[in-house]
């Protein structure tokens, strides 16, 4: 039972990632403590599996349109660094409603920002970068590449999320990347600070494998399936809607927490 609620759930969280070009990883890990009742530490590090193994196979199209700058995609991974190992530290001691509380606040973060980028969008721009004369000096793009990094790096650390609602802005308006480019990077560094936190999690955390491996490759086939929906599916309406779970799910989750923690 467990394993086919696992599927289910991969192939939800999947089919968002792929017609969304992100978000669906915020989630996972309230699908894996809520639905499958794992702890929030054990769900965190489940997370980094299921949302890099997930972004790994992703790459590969983009890389293949050229869409990936692995320069930059490295960068903002060793900017991070730092930043991702303490938030695997805190993870590892924080209580598990604390937790929880931090991913609710998270998750109203994102559906704001996932509203936003869709309202300054210009449809007519298509993927052609901002004009030059608007694009910071080359200090400016580097200090905000690392502030991203560090940031991108605890949250991928501390929470298990891959982090795109912040890489992506913060590659078109450090970069001026078009939004194709930034998607493509914005997998590679997701990929790799999964990696990075993974590793830091050795020997610290426990996987259910068992729940992992399924979710994984239902999330996998289900986001190159959202992706051929992506051309066909009103963008617009389907951000709104999804921003418009992200605050359901959050208010959930943070009632859960408060309520526990009182």
């Amino acid at each position: 039972m467990t394993v086919l609620a696992a599927v289910g759930l991969g192939l939800l969280i999947g089919l968002v990632i792929g017609t969304l070009g992100g978000g669906g990883s915020i989630l996972t890990v309230p699908a894996l403590v809520f639905v499958l009742g794992l702890s929030a530490q054990d769900a965190t590090s489940a997370s980094l599996v299921i949302v890099g193994g997930t972004a790994a196979v992703a790459i590969a199209g983009h890389a293949r349109s050229g869409h990936t700058d692995w320069r930059a995609g490295v960068f903002l991974v060793l900017a991070g660094l730092p930043a991702s190992l303490l938030g695997t530290r805190l993870n590892l001691l924080v209580d598990q409603d604390v937790l929880l509380l931090a991913f609710a606040g998270l998750m109203l973060v994102a559906a704001a920002g996932m509203l936003i980028r869709r309202r300054e969008q210009d449809p007519a721009a298509g993927d052609r970068a901002r004009p030059a004369a608007s694009a910071p000096g080359r200090a400016g793009r580097s200090a905000r590449l690392v502030a991203a990094g560090l940031a991108i790096g605890f949250l991928t650390g501390f929470l298990g999320v891959g982090g795109g609602f912040v890489i992506v802005p913060a590659l078109v308006v450090a970069l001026r990347f078009p939004m194709a480019r930034a998607v493509g990077t914005s997998l590679l560094v997701i990929a790799l600070n999964a990696v990075v936190a993974l590793v830091a999690r050795a020997g610290g955390g426990s996987f259910d494998w068992q729940v992992i491996v399924p979710f994984t490759a239902a999330a996998v086939a289900a986001s190159l399936a959202g992706t051929l929906l992506a051309d066909r599916l009103p963008a617009r309406q389907l951000t709104r809607s999804f921003a418009a779970l992200l605050v359901v799910v959050a208010a959930y989750v943070g009632l859960r927490a408060l309520l526990s923690l009182t």
